[in-house]
């Protein structure tokens, strides 16, 4: 599996607002890297492991919203831990969920951190900023690799 430099932050997330503030902090935290934004469940499944997904092959990490339209995050973790090409894919659930029972069932699924998005706009800000800092150190395997590599 080769780690790469180069890594591709996707955001499923329906909120516009929020999406904006992830964006607009994740660059103000440094980050340069290419930045996709899903607005749903469904647009994240696809973008992964749909009929096209060989085209954004390569390193990404999912920032995942849990409470979206059409399908929701849970079952997105789900299918992208079921599938051979996503199973790598570091996923960080971002939500503004803090039910401890889901906190358990997305670890238990295969999430690799789950951060509870503030409410409160500075905090909201911060948190953002911070994984920013750690979205510039972290090191992803390649993704979306076909089956049996």
């Amino acid at each position: 599996m080769a780690v790469v430099e180069s890594v591709c932050i996707v955001a499923a997330e329906d909120d516009d607002g929020h999406a904006s503030l992830i964006e607009r902090n994740l660059r103000r935290a440094g980050l340069s890297n290419d930045l996709v934004r899903l607005r749903d469940g469904q647009e994240a499944i696809d973008y992964f492991i749909g009929p096209r997904a060989d085209a954004h092959a390569g390193a990404c990490v999912l920032l995942l919203d849990i409470k979206m339209p059409r399908v929701d995050g849970v079952e997105v973790l789900r299918q992208l831990r079921q599938d051979p090409r996503t199973v790598a894919l570091p996923i960080i659930m971002l939500t503004t969920t803090d039910d401890p029972r889901e906190i358990e069932r997305c670890y238990d699924l295969g999430c690799n951190v789950y951060i509870t998005k503030p409410v409160e706009y500075e905090p909201f800000v911060e948190a953002i900023r911070r994984l920013g800092l750690f979205l510039q150190v972290i090191k992803v395997p390649n993704n979306n690799k076909p089956a049996g590599q």
